[in-house]
C-alpha cells in the first residue's frame, strides 16, 4: 500500500471535481495534475472565474444565468417583440438552441419537468410565471422545447392545457429518440426540429 500522501490542496481539488457527473476519481486526479502544469496566470483567472459565480444572477424574466436583472435575450426589444416564447427544460438546451442562431424570440425555463414520482410537481416549476409571461407581453405562440420521454411528454400535455386561442402551442419535430437531450443535439438537427415543430 503506498505511503504518498498529496497535499490537502490537491485532495480537495480532486474531490471537487469528482463531483461533477460522470467524472470518476481518476479522471478528477488527472484534471487536478493538468491544473497544477497550468501557467499561473491561467490558474488565477480560473480562480476568479470560479469566484464571480457567487455573484451570478438568474434573469428574473425568463431564469437562464445573467450578470444582470436581465438576460441580454429579454432586454432585446426585438426578440421581446416577436411574440415567440419557447420553453425549455434548462439552461444546457437554451443554448443548444442559441447555437442553432434559428430562432429569434425568447425563452423561459422551467427548470425541470413534471415527474409526481420524485415529488415534481407544477408548483415546483417555473410555470406560474410562464402563464404571467405570456399573458403580460401578448405571446401569440408558445413553442415547447421539452426532451422527449415520459416525463417530458406529459409536463407538455400539461402545458398545452394551460393556454387557449389565439395563444397557439407547439412542439418541436425531433430527429432523435425517446430519452434524447438537445444538449448534446448538432445544430442543424435542432434547426430542423424549430422548423418541424407540430400543433397539440
Amino acid at each position: 500500500m503506498s505511503s504518498l500522501q498529496l497535499p490537502q490542496s490537491l485532495e480537495r481539488i480532486k474531490e471537487s471535481l469528482a463531483k461533477f457527473s460522470g467524472v470518476g476519481e481518476k479522471s478528477a486526479m488527472r484534471m487536478t495534475l493538468q491544473l497544477v502544469n497550468w501557467p499561473s496566470e491561467e490558474r488565477k483567472r480560473f480562480s476568479d472565474s470560479l469566484e464571480e459565480l457567487s455573484h451570478l444572477k438568474q434573469c428574473r424574466e425568463c431564469f437562464v444565468y445573467s450578470h444582470n436583472d436581465l438576460c441580454t435575450i429579454c432586454a432585446d426589444s426585438k426578440r421581446v417583440e416577436s411574440k415567440l416564447i419557447c420553453v425549455v427544460e434548462n439552461v444546457s438546451d437554451l443554448l443548444a438552441i442559441e447555437r442553432c442562431d434559428q430562432y429569434r424570440g425568447i425563452y423561459h425555463v422551467l427548470g425541470g419537468v413534471l415527474n409526481p414520482l420524485l415529488g415534481i410537481g407544477p408548483e415546483n416549476l417555473e410555470i406560474h410565471s410562464l402563464i404571467n409571461r405570456v399573458k403580460k407581453l401578448h405571446i401569440e405562440n408558445v413553442i415547447l422545447a421539452i426532451n422527449p420521454s415520459v416525463e417530458g411528454d406529459a409536463t407538455c400535455s400539461y402545458l398545452n392545457g394551460l393556454f387557449e386561442a389565439p395563444t397557439v402551442v407547439e412542439r418541436i419535430g425531433f430527429g432523435l429518440p425517446m430519452g434524447g437531450s438537445l444538449e448534446y443535439v448538432d445544430a442543424m438537427t435542432i434547426s430542423k426540429a424549430l422548423e418541424n415543430r407540430r400543433n397539440f
